[in-house]
């Protein structure tokens, strides 16, 4: 069996834009959080959330 489209491997996807509202920013970094834009506070990605947790439980 000479089948070449069996190891085919296919096209990448684009990557697709968030739907739903405008995301808030990190304080921290930037980068879009999962809060929306009218969330109060500070607001942080879930890589700076976890970071912050580290730092809070290790700080005795």
């Amino acid at each position: 069996m000479d089948d070449a489209s069996y190891c085919a491997t296919p096209a990448p996807a684009p990557p697709e834009a968030a739907a739903g509202p405008p995301f808030a920013e990190c304080v921290l970094c930037r980068e879009p959080t999962e809060y929306p834009e009218s969330t109060r506070g500070a607001t942080l990605c879930p890589v700076c959330a976890w970071q912050e947790a580290g730092r809070s439980a290790c700080s005795g």
